[in-house]
């Protein structure tokens, strides 16, 4: 494994974040904490911890904004998103380097997250034709009936740290071009790119306090929780957050869809190319440092041989692996987010260690040159796991792969289905039947066949099974104009001007 002494991120003078409420950006007497370069150590800025005031003083804003974006037409709600999408590829490279420097991603992944958040921005500027409703005339004698989707009002998103940018715009694109306004709560580890984003809104023509960004921590979360005003909430991150999210939010009395945890599984067939799946693995298991709900944390090797070549593989690559700060270039993998998050997942190594898994490729204590106080853990490649062990049941979220070897198809299966998560999973092999098999009886959310990190497009939904998803409706997509939207059904009768109707008791019909 090799580490490298990039030019770090300029070390600018330590600023500070507030919020952006009503238009503009807002600073308010409070708490702070500090956003770090993960690379190095060093304070990059400060983000204010907004309270329940601060909450309240966004809803105000959204509240007030909704009646006047609601009825504006939808077309010209998309007008704003398709002037957002051009600010968005403008500022890309702006964006990437945000997320970059508080993250600590390297800037190819960084793009390839602001590219994935503009796809569902470009999703959204279609909303006069995913907004179009259903109409049946002569449903009844002269009834005509149409169902249409109304937005609910006060929407908010919750978001995770791994992706500041394009999990929140799988979430408030399609929210705002449905008629809601929106209220975002993003990690306060990375903060720049959402405030950035806010910021563009406005640019391309977005009236005021229809998007507001409140940083902060549980306080925050909480009062968008319980504030009546707020219809509905979107959440990403761990499994007991999740669940928390979604029934206090439920129990208020909200529509909720939260976004838990994950443990993917890739099963490696004998008749697979090995030289294919481990490339691809590479990239699932270590692209972003394993800090993604779809990475591959799981190895699933069907059969002693098709194991000992796979590992032989993975150990040959890991050895060339380029680690280093995110923003220089030639960098494979960068530091985790947060020193603690390190540790702990270094902590995680130690139990795989302790259990009895045999550690092929140690990346604890790597030191990269130039950047010794970075958050930086190496890749970490463990063979002979246990599905009885703690570094397969819990969801690390950092580069750490496991290997289980198994002796048949229906042994990785069971193994797969009698995890608690259910987010994704996919399978290597050349053999058509066995790969239909798998995706038809994987009791799984999202598969891949050949493709290690099967992450839907912007015209479908993300969302897993079991564990990984509370809630009836997935992320974007179709399930998010659902999510975001109320149904009404109208039935419309003008009587006629020629005789007069009796009275009727009987349950109406067509008969």
């Amino acid at each position: 494994m090799k580490n490298t002494n990039p030019e770090s991120a300029s070390d600018s003078k330590v600023t500070s974040i507030g919020h952006f409420v009503n238009g503009m950006n807002l600073s308010v007497p409070g708490d702070t904490q500090d956003v770090y370069n993960p690379a190095n150590g060093k304070v990059l800025r400060t983000v204010a911890m907004g309270n329940k005031e601060t909450i309240r003083m966004a809803i105000d804003a959204a509240e007030k904004a909704f009646p006047s974006w609601r009825e504006l037409p939808p077309s010209k709600r998309s007008r704003v998103m398709f002037r957002f999408k051009s600010l968005l590829e403008e500022n890309s490279e702006r964006l990437a380097r945000m997320i970059s420097e508080e993250h600590g991603k390297v800037l190819d992944d960084a793009m390839g997250e602001v590219q994935r958040g503009i796809e569902n921005v470009e999703y959204a500027c279609g909303s006069p034709e995913l907004l179009k409703g259903q109409y049946s005339k002569n449903a009844g004698p002269a009834i005509d009936s149409w169902v249409e989707f109304q937005p609910l009002g006060v929407v908010a998103g919750i978001t995770p740290f791994n992706f500041p940018a394009m999990v929140p715009m799988w979430m408030f694109p399609i929210a705002l071009a449905c008629g809601n306004t929106f209220i975002l709560k993003p990690s306060e580890r990375d903060p720049s790119a959402p405030m950035l984003l806010a910021e563009l809104l406005t640019e391309a023509g977005l009236p005021d306090g229809v998007f507001n960004v409140v940083n902060g921590g549980k306080e925050a979360v909480d009062a968008l929780l319980c504030d009546s005003r707020v219809e509905a909430v979107s959440f990403v991150g761990s499994t007991p957050i999740a669940e928390y999210v979604y029934k206090l939010g439920t129990s208020n009395g909200k529509r909720v869809q939260a976004l838990g945890g994950a443990k993917n599984h890739a099963v490696v067939m004998p008749d697979a190319d090995i030289d294919t799946a481990a490339n691809a693995l590479m990239g699932a298991a270590f692209g972003s440092a394993g800090e993604r709900c779809m990475a591959i944390s799981v190895v699933v090797a069907v059969g002693a041989e098709t194991a000992d070549c796979l590992v032989s593989g993975l150990k040959d690559r890991l050895a060339n692996i380029r680690v280093g700060s995110g923003c220089a270039e030639n960098v494979d993998m960068g530091p985790l987010v947060t020193r603690e998050h390190r540790d702990k997942v270094a902590d995680y190594v130690d139990r795989g260690v302790q259990e009895g898994a045999a550690l092929v490729v140690d990346g604890r204590g790597l030191e990269v040159e130039g950047h010794e106080s970075g958050f930086f853990l190496g890749a970490c490649l463990f063979d002979h796991v246990s599905s009885g062990m703690d570094i397969y049941r819990d969801e690390i979220f950092g580069p750490v792969l496991c290997v289980i070897r198994v002796d048949n198809l229906q042994d990785a299966m069971e193994l797969i289905d009698g995890h608690e998560y259910g987010n994704g999973t996919c399978i290597f092999t050349r053999d058509g039947e066995v790969a239909r098999y798998f995706t038809d009886h994987i009791k799984v959310g999202m598969v891949g066949v050949n493709v290690a990190l099967p992450v839907p497009v912007a015209s479908h939904s993300f969302g897993g099974w079991k564990r990984s998803l509370f809630g009836d409706l997935a992320a974007y997509g179709p399930d998010g104009v659902r999510f975001y939207t109320r149904r009404k059904t109208i039935t419309q009768r003008w009587p006629s001007s020629v005789g007069r109707e009796s009275i009727r008791f009987a349950f109406p019909s067509n008969d």
